[in-house]
Protein backbone atom coordinates (compact mmCIF):
# COMPACT_ATOMS: atom_id res chain seq x y z
CA UNK A 1 0.00 0.00 0.00
CA UNK A 2 2.73 2.49 0.69
CA UNK A 3 4.79 1.70 -2.61
CA UNK A 4 1.35 2.63 -4.47
CA UNK A 5 0.79 5.98 -2.51
CA UNK A 6 4.33 7.16 -3.11
CA UNK A 7 3.85 6.50 -7.04
CA UNK A 8 0.74 8.88 -6.76
CA UNK A 9 2.85 11.11 -4.35
CA UNK A 10 5.34 11.03 -7.19
CA UNK A 11 2.80 11.91 -9.53
CA UNK A 12 0.62 14.44 -7.76
CA UNK A 13 4.05 16.45 -6.67
CA UNK A 14 5.73 15.78 -9.55
CA UNK A 15 6.27 18.27 -12.69
CA UNK A 16 2.64 18.45 -14.07
CA UNK A 17 1.12 19.63 -10.59
CA UNK A 18 3.75 21.92 -9.54
CA UNK A 19 3.45 23.89 -13.34
CA UNK A 20 -0.25 23.69 -12.48
CA UNK A 21 0.18 25.30 -9.23
CA UNK A 22 2.54 27.59 -10.32
CA UNK A 23 0.82 28.42 -13.41
CA UNK A 24 -2.18 29.07 -11.86
CA UNK A 25 -0.24 31.88 -9.13
CA UNK A 26 1.24 33.37 -12.94
CA UNK A 27 -2.40 33.68 -14.58
CA UNK A 28 -4.09 35.09 -11.62
CA UNK A 29 -1.36 37.78 -10.99
CA UNK A 30 -1.72 38.92 -14.85
CA UNK A 31 -5.60 38.87 -14.44
CA UNK A 32 -4.95 41.22 -11.48
CA UNK A 33 -2.10 43.35 -13.15
CA UNK A 34 0.44 42.78 -10.78
CA UNK A 35 -1.74 44.06 -7.95
CA UNK A 36 -0.66 41.66 -5.47
CA UNK A 37 2.92 43.82 -5.43
CA UNK A 38 1.27 47.49 -6.08
CA UNK A 39 -0.40 46.68 -3.04
CA UNK A 40 1.80 44.89 -1.07
CA UNK A 41 2.64 48.19 1.58
CA UNK A 42 -1.12 48.65 1.48
CA UNK A 43 -1.97 45.20 2.45
CA UNK A 44 0.99 45.28 5.44
CA UNK A 45 -0.99 48.08 6.37
CA UNK A 46 -4.41 46.28 6.48
CA UNK A 47 -2.81 43.63 8.62
CA UNK A 48 -0.94 45.18 11.31
CA UNK A 49 -2.49 48.75 11.75
CA UNK A 50 -6.08 48.07 13.24
CA UNK A 51 -9.10 49.87 11.13
CA UNK A 52 -12.34 51.15 12.78
CA UNK A 53 -14.46 50.55 10.10
CA UNK A 54 -13.32 46.95 9.58
CA UNK A 55 -13.66 46.04 13.53
CA UNK A 56 -17.42 46.94 13.01
CA UNK A 57 -18.25 45.01 10.95
CA UNK A 58 -19.68 41.13 10.37
CA UNK A 59 -17.06 38.82 11.44
CA UNK A 60 -15.83 36.56 14.24
CA UNK A 61 -12.18 37.80 14.45
CA UNK A 62 -10.06 40.82 13.66
CA UNK A 63 -8.47 40.75 10.49
CA UNK A 64 -5.21 40.35 12.88
CA UNK A 65 -6.44 37.72 14.53
CA UNK A 66 -7.53 35.59 10.75
CA UNK A 67 -3.67 36.24 9.56
CA UNK A 68 -2.01 35.32 13.02
CA UNK A 69 -4.27 32.13 12.90
CA UNK A 70 -3.51 31.16 9.27
CA UNK A 71 0.25 31.83 9.83
CA UNK A 72 -0.41 29.51 12.95
CA UNK A 73 -1.13 26.58 10.30
CA UNK A 74 2.20 28.12 8.15
CA UNK A 75 4.54 28.38 10.43
CA UNK A 76 5.47 25.31 10.92
CA UNK A 77 8.86 23.00 10.86
CA UNK A 78 8.88 22.91 7.15
CA UNK A 79 10.25 26.95 7.48
CA UNK A 80 13.07 25.14 9.44
CA UNK A 81 13.01 21.56 8.19
CA UNK A 82 12.05 21.63 4.59
CA UNK A 83 14.23 24.53 3.40
CA UNK A 84 17.76 22.53 4.78
CA UNK A 85 16.34 20.21 2.72
CA UNK A 86 15.58 22.03 -0.40
CA UNK A 87 19.14 23.97 -0.33
CA UNK A 88 20.53 20.15 0.70
CA UNK A 89 19.36 18.55 -2.89
CA UNK A 90 19.17 21.64 -4.95
CA UNK A 91 21.81 23.69 -3.88
CA UNK A 92 21.51 27.78 -3.47
CA UNK A 93 19.66 28.22 -6.25
CA UNK A 94 16.41 26.55 -4.88
CA UNK A 95 15.99 29.83 -3.01
CA UNK A 96 15.84 31.49 -5.69
CA UNK A 97 12.71 29.07 -7.15
CA UNK A 98 11.61 29.59 -3.41
CA UNK A 99 10.82 33.12 -4.26
CA UNK A 100 9.43 33.36 -7.37
CA UNK A 101 6.60 31.09 -6.45
CA UNK A 102 5.94 32.59 -2.90
CA UNK A 103 5.63 35.61 -5.06
CA UNK A 104 3.58 34.41 -7.73
CA UNK A 105 1.40 32.42 -4.65
CA UNK A 106 0.47 35.64 -3.58
CA UNK A 107 -2.25 36.21 -5.73
CA UNK A 108 -3.27 32.59 -5.23
CA UNK A 109 -3.74 33.33 -1.30
CA UNK A 110 -5.60 36.59 -2.49
CA UNK A 111 -7.59 35.18 -4.45
CA UNK A 112 -8.71 32.21 -1.91
CA UNK A 113 -9.30 34.79 0.71
CA UNK A 114 -11.46 36.92 -1.37
CA UNK A 115 -13.69 34.30 -2.43
CA UNK A 116 -13.82 32.91 1.15
CA UNK A 117 -15.15 35.90 2.22
CA UNK A 118 -17.76 36.53 -0.61
CA UNK A 119 -18.94 32.62 -0.02
CA UNK A 120 -19.11 32.53 3.43
CA UNK A 121 -22.57 31.56 5.15
CA UNK A 122 -23.26 31.57 8.91
CA UNK A 123 -23.46 28.12 10.92
CA UNK A 124 -26.02 26.96 13.64
CA UNK A 125 -23.44 29.05 15.98
CA UNK A 126 -24.12 32.20 14.59
CA UNK A 127 -20.20 31.82 13.42
CA UNK A 128 -19.40 31.83 9.59
CA UNK A 129 -18.35 28.95 8.23
CA UNK A 130 -16.36 29.05 4.75
CA UNK A 131 -13.70 27.63 2.65
CA UNK A 132 -12.88 25.86 -0.82
CA UNK A 133 -16.08 23.50 -0.07
CA UNK A 134 -18.23 26.56 0.20
CA UNK A 135 -17.26 29.20 -2.84
CA UNK A 136 -17.06 25.89 -5.44
CA UNK A 137 -20.32 24.62 -4.10
CA UNK A 138 -22.26 28.11 -4.17
CA UNK A 139 -20.26 29.55 -7.09
CA UNK A 140 -19.89 27.54 -9.55
CA UNK A 141 -22.95 25.57 -8.39
CA UNK A 142 -24.79 23.02 -6.63
CA UNK A 143 -23.44 20.53 -9.13
CA UNK A 144 -19.46 21.09 -8.14
CA UNK A 145 -20.99 19.75 -4.77
CA UNK A 146 -19.00 16.14 -5.50
CA UNK A 147 -15.71 17.93 -5.54
CA UNK A 148 -16.71 20.34 -2.85
CA UNK A 149 -16.58 17.31 -0.69
CA UNK A 150 -13.79 15.54 -2.30
CA UNK A 151 -11.98 19.00 -0.83
CA UNK A 152 -13.59 18.48 2.58
CA UNK A 153 -12.52 14.88 2.76
CA UNK A 154 -8.89 15.61 1.96
CA UNK A 155 -8.67 18.22 3.77
CA UNK A 156 -9.96 16.76 7.09
CA UNK A 157 -7.51 13.76 7.03
CA UNK A 158 -4.76 16.14 5.69
CA UNK A 159 -5.41 17.55 9.15
CA UNK A 160 -5.00 14.72 11.02
CA UNK A 161 -1.29 14.20 9.49
CA UNK A 162 0.58 17.19 8.12
CA UNK A 163 -1.24 19.47 10.61
CA UNK A 164 -1.19 17.24 13.34
CA UNK A 165 0.76 13.84 13.99
CA UNK A 166 3.85 14.78 12.11
CA UNK A 167 4.01 18.12 14.25
CA UNK A 168 3.71 16.29 17.45
CA UNK A 169 6.82 13.49 16.07
CA UNK A 170 8.84 16.41 15.37
CA UNK A 171 8.36 17.83 18.87
CA UNK A 172 8.68 14.73 20.45
CA UNK A 173 11.93 14.16 18.69
CA UNK A 174 13.32 17.52 19.60
CA UNK A 175 12.30 17.27 23.14
CA UNK A 176 13.59 14.24 23.72
CA UNK A 177 17.08 15.07 22.02
CA UNK A 178 17.81 18.25 23.55
CA UNK A 179 15.68 18.12 26.66
CA UNK A 180 15.52 14.58 27.39
CA UNK A 181 11.72 14.04 27.75
CA UNK A 182 10.31 10.90 26.98
CA UNK A 183 7.75 10.80 23.84
CA UNK A 184 4.86 9.45 25.82
CA UNK A 185 5.33 12.21 28.47
CA UNK A 186 6.05 14.80 25.61
CA UNK A 187 2.19 13.74 24.22
CA UNK A 188 0.46 14.05 27.05
CA UNK A 189 1.50 17.38 27.64
CA UNK A 190 0.82 18.31 23.52
CA UNK A 191 -2.71 16.77 24.34
CA UNK A 192 -3.12 18.54 27.44
CA UNK A 193 -2.52 21.84 25.60
CA UNK A 194 -3.86 21.57 22.41
CA UNK A 195 -6.98 20.21 24.55
CA UNK A 196 -7.37 23.65 26.10
CA UNK A 197 -7.41 25.41 23.47
CA UNK A 198 -9.34 23.67 20.75
CA UNK A 199 -11.84 23.18 22.60
CA UNK A 200 -11.99 26.93 23.75
CA UNK A 201 -13.78 27.61 20.01
CA UNK A 202 -12.15 29.51 17.26
CA UNK A 203 -11.86 33.05 19.51
CA UNK A 204 -9.52 31.29 22.22
CA UNK A 205 -7.64 29.88 19.05
CA UNK A 206 -7.16 33.02 17.58
CA UNK A 207 -6.30 34.73 20.68
CA UNK A 208 -3.52 32.07 21.38
CA UNK A 209 -2.19 32.43 17.88
CA UNK A 210 -2.54 36.58 17.91
CA UNK A 211 0.54 35.97 21.19
CA UNK A 212 2.02 32.95 19.99
CA UNK A 213 2.35 33.25 16.39
CA UNK A 214 4.50 36.79 16.55
CA UNK A 215 6.36 36.00 19.25
CA UNK A 216 7.67 32.54 18.08
CA UNK A 217 8.43 34.18 14.51
CA UNK A 218 10.63 36.94 16.26
CA UNK A 219 12.49 34.48 18.59
CA UNK A 220 13.32 33.05 15.39
CA UNK A 221 14.31 36.12 12.89
CA UNK A 222 16.24 37.55 15.94
CA UNK A 223 17.80 34.46 16.04
CA UNK A 224 18.63 34.55 12.56
CA UNK A 225 19.52 38.15 12.38
CA UNK A 226 22.53 37.38 14.87
CA UNK A 227 24.08 34.60 12.09
CA UNK A 228 23.62 37.46 9.26
CA UNK A 229 25.15 40.22 11.30
CA UNK A 230 28.47 38.08 12.95
CA UNK A 231 28.90 36.67 9.29
CA UNK A 232 27.74 39.95 7.81
CA UNK A 233 30.92 40.04 4.87
CA UNK A 234 29.26 36.71 3.86
CA UNK A 235 25.71 38.30 3.21
CA UNK A 236 26.61 39.63 -0.80
CA UNK A 237 28.53 35.85 -1.65
CA UNK A 238 25.51 33.83 -0.44
CA UNK A 239 23.12 36.11 -2.47
CA UNK A 240 25.49 35.94 -5.55
CA UNK A 241 25.35 31.55 -5.04
CA UNK A 242 21.77 31.65 -4.84
CA UNK A 243 21.21 33.82 -8.50
CA UNK A 244 23.76 32.31 -9.90
CA UNK A 245 23.04 28.51 -9.64
CA UNK A 246 19.17 29.05 -9.80
CA UNK A 247 20.16 29.19 -13.44
CA UNK A 248 23.84 27.23 -13.63
CA UNK A 249 24.76 24.26 -12.40
CA UNK A 250 26.66 23.49 -8.72
CA UNK A 251 29.86 21.72 -10.04
CA UNK A 252 31.11 18.22 -8.19
CA UNK A 253 34.26 18.35 -5.64
CA UNK A 254 35.78 15.39 -3.77
CA UNK A 255 32.94 13.55 -2.56
CA UNK A 256 30.32 16.30 -3.30
CA UNK A 257 28.06 14.95 -6.14
CA UNK A 258 27.14 18.98 -7.42
CA UNK A 259 23.47 19.78 -8.28
CA UNK A 260 22.11 20.38 -11.62
CA UNK A 261 19.26 23.07 -12.32
CA UNK A 262 16.59 20.76 -12.20
CA UNK A 263 16.98 20.15 -9.04
CA UNK A 264 16.91 23.78 -7.49
CA UNK A 265 13.75 24.51 -9.67
CA UNK A 266 11.91 21.43 -8.48
CA UNK A 267 13.30 21.77 -4.82
CA UNK A 268 12.77 25.45 -4.67
CA UNK A 269 8.95 25.23 -6.39
CA UNK A 270 7.71 22.39 -4.17
CA UNK A 271 9.40 23.08 -0.60
CA UNK A 272 8.23 26.76 -1.76
CA UNK A 273 4.70 25.61 -2.32
CA UNK A 274 4.44 23.56 1.17
CA UNK A 275 5.82 26.39 3.14
CA UNK A 276 3.39 28.83 2.12
CA UNK A 277 0.72 26.74 1.29
CA UNK A 278 -0.56 28.82 -1.56
CA UNK A 279 -2.90 26.34 -3.47
CA UNK A 280 -3.93 24.37 -0.75
CA UNK A 281 -7.09 26.25 0.06
CA UNK A 282 -6.14 26.82 4.00
CA UNK A 283 -6.32 30.25 4.07
CA UNK A 284 -9.99 29.84 2.50
CA UNK A 285 -11.31 28.05 5.35
CA UNK A 286 -10.32 30.79 8.36
CA UNK A 287 -10.44 34.19 6.19
CA UNK A 288 -14.30 33.92 5.84
CA UNK A 289 -14.55 34.32 9.78
CA UNK A 290 -12.74 38.02 9.48
CA UNK A 291 -14.30 41.39 10.20
CA UNK A 292 -13.82 43.08 7.02
CA UNK A 293 -15.78 45.40 5.04
CA UNK A 294 -14.71 44.48 1.85
CA UNK A 295 -13.60 40.88 0.70
CA UNK A 296 -10.87 42.24 -1.39
CA UNK A 297 -9.42 43.71 1.79
CA UNK A 298 -9.12 40.02 3.84
CA UNK A 299 -7.79 38.99 0.72
CA UNK A 300 -5.18 41.82 0.88
CA UNK A 301 -4.72 40.49 4.18
CA UNK A 302 -3.85 36.86 3.77
CA UNK A 303 -1.64 37.52 1.07
CA UNK A 304 1.28 39.02 3.18
CA UNK A 305 1.20 35.52 5.14
CA UNK A 306 2.91 34.43 1.79
CA UNK A 307 5.31 37.32 2.10
CA UNK A 308 6.21 37.31 5.65
CA UNK A 309 6.49 32.74 5.82
CA UNK A 310 8.40 32.62 1.93
CA UNK A 311 10.30 36.00 1.34
CA UNK A 312 11.59 36.69 5.06
CA UNK A 313 11.49 33.42 7.40
CA UNK A 314 12.20 31.20 4.56
CA UNK A 315 15.12 33.36 3.41
CA UNK A 316 16.31 33.74 6.82
CA UNK A 317 16.93 29.80 6.86
CA UNK A 318 18.41 29.52 3.50
CA UNK A 319 20.85 32.33 4.04
CA UNK A 320 21.89 30.85 7.22
CA UNK A 321 22.54 27.81 5.79
CA UNK A 322 24.41 28.97 2.69
CA UNK A 323 26.00 31.48 4.38
CA UNK A 324 27.63 29.07 7.30
CA UNK A 325 28.80 26.31 4.19
CA UNK A 326 26.03 23.87 5.89
CA UNK A 327 24.28 23.57 2.63
CA UNK A 328 26.68 21.38 1.58
CA UNK A 329 26.94 17.96 1.82
CA UNK A 330 30.76 17.71 1.91
CA UNK A 331 31.72 19.85 4.52
CA UNK A 332 30.57 23.56 2.98
CA UNK A 333 32.13 25.17 0.08
CA UNK A 334 32.30 28.95 1.63
CA UNK A 335 33.16 28.65 5.08
CA UNK A 336 34.78 25.40 5.07
CA UNK A 337 33.06 24.59 7.98
CA UNK A 338 33.21 20.86 8.58
CA UNK A 339 30.26 19.18 9.45
CA UNK A 340 28.26 16.08 9.91
CA UNK A 341 27.69 15.16 6.29
CA UNK A 342 24.71 12.66 8.12
CA UNK A 343 22.80 15.78 9.15
CA UNK A 344 19.55 16.39 7.75
CA UNK A 345 16.45 18.59 7.44
CA UNK A 346 16.16 20.46 11.53
CA UNK A 347 19.04 18.92 12.77
CA UNK A 348 21.14 20.15 9.94
CA UNK A 349 19.69 23.95 10.48
CA UNK A 350 20.23 23.70 14.30
CA UNK A 351 23.87 22.66 13.58
CA UNK A 352 23.97 25.53 11.21
CA UNK A 353 22.78 28.01 13.70
CA UNK A 354 24.98 26.03 16.90
CA UNK A 355 28.43 26.71 14.63
CA UNK A 356 27.60 30.64 15.07
CA UNK A 357 25.79 31.07 18.19
CA UNK A 358 27.03 27.91 20.01
CA UNK A 359 24.82 26.20 22.33
CA UNK A 360 22.63 29.25 22.51
CA UNK A 361 21.57 28.70 18.12
CA UNK A 362 20.66 25.38 18.82
CA UNK A 363 18.61 26.00 21.33
CA UNK A 364 16.78 28.74 19.84
CA UNK A 365 16.21 26.32 16.67
CA UNK A 366 15.08 23.42 19.67
CA UNK A 367 12.85 26.13 21.05
CA UNK A 368 11.63 26.87 17.57
CA UNK A 369 10.97 23.75 16.06
CA UNK A 370 8.93 23.37 19.32
CA UNK A 371 6.64 26.12 19.16
CA UNK A 372 6.24 26.40 15.39
CA UNK A 373 5.16 22.71 15.59
CA UNK A 374 2.86 23.63 18.39
CA UNK A 375 1.21 26.46 16.59
CA UNK A 376 0.82 24.46 13.11
CA UNK A 377 -1.17 21.79 15.48
CA UNK A 378 -3.80 24.56 16.75
CA UNK A 379 -3.75 25.63 13.08
CA UNK A 380 -4.31 23.11 11.38
CA UNK A 381 -7.23 21.67 13.93
CA UNK A 382 -9.50 24.88 12.46
CA UNK A 383 -9.02 23.81 9.24
CA UNK A 384 -9.92 20.28 9.51
CA UNK A 385 -12.65 21.24 12.52
CA UNK A 386 -14.08 23.44 9.50
CA UNK A 387 -14.26 20.72 6.39
CA UNK A 388 -15.78 18.15 9.34
CA UNK A 389 -18.62 20.56 9.96
CA UNK A 390 -19.27 20.88 5.77
CA UNK A 391 -19.62 17.33 5.88
CA UNK A 392 -21.39 15.95 8.96
CA UNK A 393 -22.73 19.36 10.80
CA UNK A 394 -21.36 20.75 14.04
CA UNK A 395 -23.75 18.52 16.18
CA UNK A 396 -20.20 15.88 15.45
CA UNK A 397 -17.85 18.67 15.69
CA UNK A 398 -16.88 17.37 19.31
CA UNK A 399 -15.87 13.84 17.68
CA UNK A 400 -13.18 15.12 15.37
CA UNK A 401 -11.95 17.15 17.97
CA UNK A 402 -11.28 14.07 20.31
CA UNK A 403 -9.85 12.14 16.69
CA UNK A 404 -7.26 14.90 16.78
CA UNK A 405 -6.17 14.74 20.34
CA UNK A 406 -5.85 11.28 19.41
CA UNK A 407 -3.75 11.72 16.75
CA UNK A 408 -1.27 14.07 18.61
CA UNK A 409 -0.94 11.70 21.36
CA UNK A 410 0.04 8.87 18.68
CA UNK A 411 2.44 11.05 16.68
CA UNK A 412 4.48 11.50 19.67
CA UNK A 413 4.88 7.74 20.42
CA UNK A 414 4.38 6.60 16.89
CA UNK A 415 6.44 5.43 13.59
CA UNK A 416 5.29 8.14 11.32
CA UNK A 417 6.61 6.69 8.05
CA UNK A 418 3.01 5.85 6.81
CA UNK A 419 1.16 8.93 8.00
CA UNK A 420 4.07 11.02 6.10
CA UNK A 421 2.97 9.13 3.13
CA UNK A 422 -0.96 9.81 3.62
CA UNK A 423 -0.37 13.40 4.86
CA UNK A 424 1.44 14.28 1.37
CA UNK A 425 -1.19 12.40 -0.75
CA UNK A 426 -4.24 13.89 0.99
CA UNK A 427 -2.24 17.34 0.90
CA UNK A 428 -1.65 16.87 -2.91
CA UNK A 429 -5.01 15.75 -3.44
CA UNK A 430 -6.59 19.34 -1.65
CA UNK A 431 -4.72 21.55 -4.54
CA UNK A 432 -7.02 19.84 -7.56
CA UNK A 433 -10.45 20.62 -6.58
CA UNK A 434 -9.19 24.54 -5.05
CA UNK A 435 -7.29 25.33 -8.51
CA UNK A 436 -10.65 24.21 -10.21
CA UNK A 437 -12.50 26.79 -8.20
CA UNK A 438 -10.34 29.43 -8.33
CA UNK A 439 -9.57 29.03 -12.15
CA UNK A 440 -13.67 28.79 -12.73
CA UNK A 441 -14.09 31.63 -10.85
CA UNK A 442 -11.57 33.97 -11.98
CA UNK A 443 -14.09 36.13 -13.49
CA UNK A 444 -15.41 37.45 -9.67
CA UNK A 445 -11.77 37.18 -8.33
CA UNK A 446 -11.12 39.96 -11.52
CA UNK A 447 -14.58 41.39 -10.96
CA UNK A 448 -14.52 42.28 -7.21
CA UNK A 449 -10.81 43.28 -7.48
CA UNK A 450 -11.48 45.95 -9.86
CA UNK A 451 -14.21 47.37 -8.47
CA UNK A 452 -12.47 47.93 -4.95
CA UNK A 453 -10.07 49.64 -6.36
CA UNK A 454 -12.04 51.99 -8.57
CA UNK A 455 -13.55 53.44 -5.79
CA UNK A 456 -12.86 57.10 -4.94
CA UNK A 457 -13.07 56.51 -1.07
CA UNK A 458 -10.90 53.68 -1.26
CA UNK A 459 -8.68 55.34 -3.60
CA UNK A 460 -7.90 57.87 -1.23
CA UNK A 461 -6.87 55.35 1.55
CA UNK A 462 -4.61 54.18 -0.85
CA UNK A 463 -2.96 57.04 -1.64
Amino acid sequence: MVEIINKINDFLWGAPSLILLVGTGLFLTIILKGMPFRKLFYAMKLAFVPDKEDSSAEGDVSNFKALMTSLAGMIGNGNIAGIATAITLGGPGALFWMWVVGLLGMATKYSEALLAQIYRVKNENGEYSSGPMYYIERGIGKKWKPLAAAFAIFAAIAALGTGNGVQSNTIADVMDNSFHVTGWVTGIILVVLTALIIFGGLKRISNVAGVFVPFLALLYIVGALLVLVINYDQILPAFELIFTHAFTPVSAAGGFTGFVVSQAIQQGVSKGIFSNEAGLGTVALIAGNAKTTHPVKQGLVAMTGVFIVTIIICTMTGLVLIITGFWDPSGGLISGVEHNPNLEAGALTSAAFGSVLGVLGEYIVSVSVIFFGFSTIIGWYVYGAKCFEYLFGLKYISLYGVIYLACTYLGSVADLSLMWTIANLTNGLMIIPNLIGLLLLYKVIKRETEKFFANPVEKNQLS
